[in-house]
């Protein structure tokens, strides 16, 4: 079941004009250590940045909060499978406002993708409650 949906449309020159202003107070407020060291190795600086500020915006509104309500910018972490594949991570209040949402018997999961074409990042995040299997053989089945 799809608990939340959230999107959004993010300028990676109004990022860039951003860093160049407030540099590590911007960075240090908004991402984490781990979204800054990734971000600093790739090629595509701002626009890495970009990605995950529309990131952390898609999935504030996929919670239904919007970034109001106590949710902190860091509470949000995207990182990446070896992959490549996006994931959103949630601690404090983001993840009591997931415990909140949902239901009673299913396990959350955050599904985030990325995508950039200068000058536009974007991210779709959904938030989908699972059935926890309570048979570990019904899980391993599919039924």
């Amino acid at each position: 079941m799809i608990l939340g949906v959230g999107t959004d449309l993010a300028n990676i020159e109004r990022i860039q004009r951003t860093l160049d202003r407030f540099g590590d107070r911007f960075r240090n407020r908004v991402f984490t250590e781990i979204e800054q060291r990734k971000a600093e190795r790739r090629r595509d600086v701002p626009g890495t940045y970009a990605k995950r500020w529309a990131a952390k915006e898609a999935c504030s509104k996929a919670l239904g909060t919007g970034l109001r309500m106590g949710i902190a910018w860091k509470d949000m972490a995207v990182s990446n499978l070896r992959t490549g594949q996006p994931v959103m991570h949630v601690t404090g209040w983001a993840a009591d406002r997931l415990r909140e949402m949902t239901p009673p018997g299913h396990e959350a999961v955050i599904h985030v993708t990325l995508t950039d074409d200068h000058p536009w990042a974007q991210a779709f995040v959904v938030i989908e409650a699972r059935p926890i299997a309570s048979d570990p053989a019904e899980s391993a089945s599919g039924t």
